[in-house]
This record gives structure tokens, sequence and C-alpha cells, in this order.
């Protein structure tokens, strides 16, 4: 069996969700984004995550910690990415890129199209001239 992913819902009160969403806002992601975050690490850590305002962190920090020896907190957290996830992300970037040049050129085309067909909509030709048409006239096609 794959790893399902699960949803969880709750419930928090306004200030507390306004809270949320600048700290996603500030963060650039996506408030469920924190949410995972703060789950991942928590589910890292074996529940032993506490959450407290920066400045308190900050104080904790210049203090000399909470006494377990890890003097080097940062804030926000970082994680560090395998250069294989960058490469293929890179990697997906430029096909993607690709792709979209390539619907650009279709879309040309298909527009091209379109406009050949509007102008020749009006245009009648007989199949007798079709046999009269020199080899520097336009060719023609029936179909």
């Amino acid at each position: 069996m794959g790893n399902k992913n699960k949803t969880i819902s709750f419930r928090v009160n306004e200030d507390a969700f306004e809270a949320l969403q600048e700290i996603a806002e500030e963060r650039n992601i996506s408030l469920s984004a924190v949410f995972r975050d703060y789950v991942d690490q928590l589910v890292d850590h074996d529940g032993q995550v506490e959450v407290v305002p920066e400045d308190e962190l900050e104080a904790r920090t210049s203090a000399g910690g909470d006494g377990d020896g890890d003097d080097e907190i940062s804030f926000p957290p970082t994680v560090e990415v395998p250069k294989r996830f960058i490469r293929e992300h890179e990697r997906l970037e430029l096909e993607a890129e690709h792709l979209r040049e390539q619907l650009d050129e279709y879309k040309a085309y298909v527009n091209d199209l379109q406009d050949r067909l509007e102008d020749e909509q009006d245009e009648v030709l007989l199949l007798d001239e079709l046999d009269e048409l020199d080899e520097e006239d336009e060719s023609y096609q029936l179909r």
C-alpha cells in the first residue's frame, strides 16, 4: 500500500486565523502549507515541538538556549533540499517552457490556417481553370 494523504480539519478563532494568514503571507506560502510544515515538524521531532513568538525565540537564543545544547536556532526553520530534486524541478521547468513555446507555435499556425480559410471562402474556382494554371500559380487541392 502506498502512502496516502489524510485530511485533518479543526476550528480556530478569528484572531488566530488572521494571525496564521499573516504568517503564510510573510512566508509567501499557502495557509495549508503552514499547517503541513508544523505537522511535519511535530512528527519529525516525536511531538516535542514548541511554538513560540519570534521575539521570545530571539531572547532564548541570546540567553543561551533552553539547555539542550542547540544554540543555532534559525527562524524560520530551513530545510535542505536534495540536488536531484532541484535538478528535476529545473528539468520540468525547461520542459514546461518548451511546451508553452510549442503551444504558441501551434496557436499561431491554427490562426494562420483560419485566416487563409476565411480568405478562400469567397473565392470560386472552376474545374476547367485548374487545368490552365501555370507552374507559377498557386496549386489547389480538392477535398
